[in-house]
């Protein structure tokens, strides 16, 4: 993406005060998927692979009342499984990888949900955005997510240079202290929805701008 760029300080130096003005205008930024424990995370954010978190949301409401446990996810025909969860997209696939990983619990951790990286990821269909979410949420982030808006505002911000998701999170890693990695997406992400819009982003209220050498301010 190529903007007019502005001169800022260097992003070492301007870090710290992006967290905290975002921070300031976003107090409430926090993960959009309900749920009440660490299965119903893990499970809300495997749905929640190409579509929407309200949509992720009308269908949990029903899904967690008849899941409670990782067994019930297996008890059911793969069918069943697919109809409840259909209205999430990808349906198939998202059954398949949910009754994998369901079964995986079981087997080997107890049925609980793990809260390292490199265990999340062995989970089928568990990739490293997905465990990145559920390590941040259940207050072990071990790294940072990158999604669609945090790798656009983080280019616009003159943080990375970089395209590809994992050569981001490295960047980012690099400058976001340890303690802000669980939060510092939400406020990318809430930031990138109310005012730094993919197609006019709204510069003149933006408590970035001059922080910002994408900024048209």
């Amino acid at each position: 993406m190529q903007e007019a760029r502005r001169r800022v300080g260097p992003k070492r130096a301007r870090i710290r005060e992006i967290i905290d003005r975002l921070a300031a205008a976003h107090p409430d930024a926090t993960i959009a998927l309900r749920s009440r424990s660490d299965l119903e995370l893990l499970v809300a954010v495997m749905l929640s692979a190409q579509t929407t978190d309200v949509n992720v949301n009308r269908v949990t409401e029903t899904l967690f009342v008849k899941y409670r446990r990782p067994e019930d996810y297996l008890a059911v025909p793969p069918e069943e499984l697919e109809r409840d969860i259909f209205a999430t997209g990808f349906f198939r696939q998202k059954a398949k990888s949910l009754r994998g990983t369901m079964a995986m619990l079981l087997e080997e951790f107890d049925g609980q949900v793990p809260r390292r990286l490199e265990e999340l990821v062995r989970l089928p269909g568990v990739a490293r955005k997905t465990a990145n979410v559920v390590a941040a949420e259940l207050g072990e982030p071990q790294g940072i997510v990158v999604d669609t808006h945090v790798r656009r505002l983080s280019q616009r911000l003159g943080l990375t240079r970089e395209e590809d998701p994992v050569k981001i999170e490295r960047d980012l890693i690099k400058l976001v202290p340890r303690e802000d990695w669980g939060p510092f997406p939400h406020l990318l992400i809430w930031h990138g929805r109310r005012v730094c819009l993919a197609r006019m982003p709204r510069c003149e209220e933006c408590v970035l701008n001059d922080l910002c050498p994408a900024s048209r301010v």
